[in-house]
């Protein structure tokens, strides 16, 4: 049994009789369809009047856009952080990683979704007013809870090492040892790890004051011309190279048509006037 909506259509034109079109309905209008059409007649027809409105809503079906549910709460949690924690006080975040221990503490800590206690993050971040001040935060949330807290917080000067833990390929393991701390941390992912070692490296080659901390056990592409921070700069090198490269050539080029060009119009002169010369000794 089909269950639709008639449309009556009136004879046009050089048309024929009237005849009835058929559209097939929604899934959830179709079953409750059935349900009317089964219901005692005491009710059907109240049953019909919602029917026909759950009809007229079939067409209004609207949904939310993929972007609305496609949501990544680690991004949202870290775009919290800096807006909760850094912005009253004046401070840009530049990067942060979420991590865990590797060694036990007395609270335990579980990965996010888990039944922990908090979760942590380190985050780097500076001041907008200068002098810049470069600051490294550990940064808890707690479990129940909305809100970050700051839980330790060290000076760019205070940090002595970074230890990537494996010179030869991607971890998510890394220690960072302070004057008065030291810290072995798990992030959620290698490439999170990396992206916060390179920019950490970066940032601390331009604002430390003091004695630069020491980069360890960290893959070369983390610290050399290979890092994300130093690519486009070295590509826009390379470019301005080439090009100019490219207009020494065409210099070089043009100056070779240059000297060609005045030779044969010297050339050209002589031939003239060895032409000339000949022209008036035939003549007289």
């Amino acid at each position: 049994m089909k269950v639709g909506v008639q449309h009556n259509i009136g004879p046009g034109l050089g048309a024929g009789p009237p005849h009835t079109t058929f559209s097939p309905l929604p899934l959830s209008s179709t079953r409750f369809a059935f349900s009317v059409l089964n219901a005692p007649p005491a009710i059907r027809s109240t049953r019909g009047t919602v029917a026909k409105r759950e009809v007229r809503r079939a067409d209004d079906l609207s949904y939310p856009p993929l972007s609305t549910t496609l949501t990544s709460p680690k991004m949202s949690a870290k775009s919290a952080i800096n807006k909760e924690v850094f912005t009253p006080h004046d401070e840009k975040m530049l990067v942060a990683v979420q991590v865990k221990r590797r060694t036990k503490k007395k609270i335990p800590f579980l990965a996010t979704g888990g039944q922990g206690d908090y979760m942590t993050f380190i985050c780097l971040s500076v001041t907008n007013k200068k002098p810049s001040h470069v600051s490294i935060t550990k940064v808890k949330q707690f479990q129940g809870s909305s809100s970050f807290a700051k839980r330790s917080m060290w000076t760019i000067d205070q940090l002595r090492q970074v230890n990537g833990c494996d010179p030869n390929r991607d971890c998510p393991e890394f220690d960072l040892v302070f004057d008065n701390a030291f810290d072995q941390w798990v992030a959620g992912s290698a490439g999170e790890k990396c992206t916060f070692i390179q920019i950490l490296h970066h940032t601390c080659q331009r604002y430390s004051s003091q004695s630069k901390p020491e980069f360890v056990n960290c893959q070369p592409k983390l610290l050399g011309g290979n890092s994300i921070l130093h690519s486009a700069a070295d590509s826009v090198t390379s470019a301005v190279q080439k090009a100019s490269q490219a207009l020494n050539e065409r210099g070089e080029r043009l100056g070779r048509a240059e000297e060609k060009t005045g030779e044969m119009k010297n050339s050209a002169e002589q031939f003239a006037v060895t032409a000339h010369k000949l022209a008036m000794k035939h003549k007289c």
